[in-house]
């Protein structure tokens, strides 16, 4: 079961997941879509991304999101872009 830990920092966000065996490939197809822009989670705070990194071993995924100059981000916000990730790629819990 993939779980995740948030950090907020000033102009930064930085996830780490772990528990992704099994689920990697998918979680990071889905990174990869909103590194792209083209993610359909249910929220526009993409808006607010200047940049997206992912890095990734075998048991844990790490995102940072740095926020374009002025804006903050939500992390109620990413919180349910992640819910909202996972669930399309692990069965119901």
């Amino acid at each position: 079961m993939t779980r995740y830990c948030i950090s907020n920092e000033s102009s930064a966000v930085s996830l780490e997941l772990t528990g992704v065996a099994g689920h990697q490939k998918e979680l990071l197809e889905a990174f990869q879509m909103c590194q792209e822009g083209t993610c359909s989670c249910p929220t526009d705070e993409y808006q607010n991304v200047a940049s997206m990194t992912v890095d990734a071993d075998e048991s844990r995924i790490a995102v940072r999101l740095e926020a374009k100059p002025g804006a903050k981000l939500d992390v109620s916000e990413i919180e349910s872009c992640l819910d909202y990730t996972i669930g399309g790629v692990e069965p119901a819990r």
